[in-house]
């Protein structure tokens, strides 16, 4: 990195991931106390409306962990997690790492195509815009962003179902593969982005509004500083002075935002995901709200605990990249 030496990067980065531990346990001690006083009991769940004798509830009870104090099993919890040990879920009864592990590759898909889009969309949006002030491209690029800042993501998942799904019949409604069908191993990728490209628009449309509202506001005080103005003078071609000068210090705050935003992102990937059936994190979370299944919501908001104070921390980084006058001590 240009703007940081090797050892005082490794020591900001030490420094920072150190800061995790309380964090983490503030989040784990809040959201195990959180769940537990939400209305609604697992046991009544998994029994269902058949008629059991109290003492089988109460043995199953036992067995779960839920007939103790809660300060008892907090603590018990606690002392778990430190071996890596998350539990198993109340539903599956399989542990309940396995069970994150296997609907983390669909969620990682939704995510990594859905910021790609709005990245590299929102930007390129919002640089024309700039370049092209008062024209009718800035006009509809403005509203764009306006429209997909305030429309709602589970909304405009079933508006794009219904249009695109139902109405026209050019993408799947819901799910992530084809299940009628034995496909090959090239046919089954082409099966699964044709099955992810409603999801992708929906979670990614908020974002690239965002961004490309972002760029736009953030080029056009860029392009007014002396050190474009000089660019140009020098005989730079215009998109040497756009991408190479201006467009480096005007995406400082959109990598602001992408980082910040991630949390938002995770809470509409619940939506996004119940809405289409992707099978991923976020409708296993739903799942996990709508059962109780205190072990899976557990590791589940643990886990978007971490991903953001590391999307933080990657935000930080990322800053000092791009911005020379910026050094981590």
């Amino acid at each position: 990195m240009p703007a940081m030496r090797s050892g005082s990067t490794t020591a900001y980065v030490l420094a920072r991931l150190a800061q995790v531990l309380p964090i983490l346990f503030i989040i784990i001690v809040v959201n195990f106390v959180l769940i537990r006083l939400a209305p609604g009991d697992p046991i009544a769940y998994i029994i269902g409306d058949a008629p059991v004798p109290e003492e089988q509830i109460a043995e199953l009870r036992g067995k779960l962990g839920l007939d103790a104090p809660m300060y008892r099993q907090l603590l018990i919890y606690l002392a778990d997690i430190l071996t890596g040990n998350f539990g198993y879920s109340f539903i599956s009864r399989a542990p309940v790492v396995d069970v994150i592990l296997q609907r983390l590759p669909a969620t990682l898909l939704l995510m990594v195509s859905q910021y790609v889009l709005a990245i590299a969309a929102g930007i390129l949006l919002g640089v024309i815009s700039a370049r092209r002030q008062g024209s009718a491209l800035d006009t509809g690029v403005t509203l764009l962003s306006v429209v997909g800042y305030a429309v709602p993501v589970f909304w405009l998942g079933q508006m794009l179902m219904l249009v695109f799904a139902n109405k026209l019949g050019l993408f799947p409604a819901q799910g992530m593969v084809s299940l009628r069908y034995d496909l090959g191993p090239a046919a089954k990728a082409l099966d699964i982005a044709h099955h992810l490209v409603l999801p992708a628009l929906t979670l990614a449309f908020f974002n690239l509004a965002l961004i490309a509202r972002l760029t736009r506001s953030s080029m056009l005080q860029v392009l007014r500083l002396e050190y474009v103005m000089f660019a140009r003078s020098k005989g730079l071609s215009e998109r040497t002075v756009i991408f190479k000068h201006a467009l480096r210090n005007a995406v400082l705050p959109v990598v602001t935002i992408i980082g910040m935003n991630l949390r938002t992102i995770i809470a509409g990937a619940v939506l996004t995901e119940t809405v289409f059936a992707w099978p991923g994190l976020g409708r296993l979370t739903f799942d996990a709200i709508y059962t109780r299944d205190y072990p899976v919501l557990m590791a589940m908001f643990i886990l978007v605990g971490m991903v953001v104070v590391v999307a933080n921390l990657l935000t930080d980084l990322a800053y000092a990249y791009l911005d020379p006058r910026i050094r981590y001590t």
